[in-house]
């Protein structure tokens, strides 16, 4: 019999969001560098740096990602979305050497889901961020996989075959 109260809420996967799940909240709340591309007025409260009341175009601010996508408009363009930097050339170089070698939580503990909803936004390297987002989590997972089964250093093989 179940004693919980309560029922545990998955998060969304790729590009899905549950908005019932703190760890998607928190997500939502990753900070994005953007770039405004139309003048913003009455809203300089949202720019920290300066006491100005409007947002002139041309401004590069940070957003948290819920904001960055309602803003976002493909058509209009309201504002453009940087790639955080974890996501550029430089860092998809070092993981596809070596995905092991990096401390993820560091880089920021929404790693995947933060790659998977950049997505979202039109840029010419989305190939590549899924690309990389994908051999990271192959690379890693099979590092895990195989600690797991070789924990003492002696073959294991044959706890994992089916005979």
């Amino acid at each position: 019999m179940d004693t919980q109260s309560y029922l545990p809420v998955q998060p969304g996967v790729g590009m899905q969001e549950n908005f019932l799940s703190l760890d998607d909240i928190l997500l939502s709340h990753e900070r994005l560098p953007i770039r405004t591309e139309c003048a913003f007025p009455r809203l300089g409260y949202l720019e920290k740096a300066t006491d100005a009341q409007d947002i002139p175009q041309g401004t590069k601010m940070e957003l948290p990602l819920w904001l960055s996508k309602g803003l976002y408009e493909r058509k209009r363009r309201v504002l453009s979305v940087e790639l955080p930097k974890v996501y550029r050339e430089g860092w998809r170089t070092v993981f596809n050497a070596d995905p092991n070698v990096v401390d993820l939580h560091k880089m920021g503990p929404y790693y995947y889901g933060l790659g998977s909803q950049m997505l979202h936004f039109d840029s010419p390297e989305n190939p590549e961020i899924a690309q990389t987002l994908l051999q990271t989590f192959i690379g890693r997972f099979r590092r895990n996989m195989d600690s797991s089964q070789n924990a003492y250093n002696e073959d294991t093989s044959a706890l994992a075959s089916c005979q």
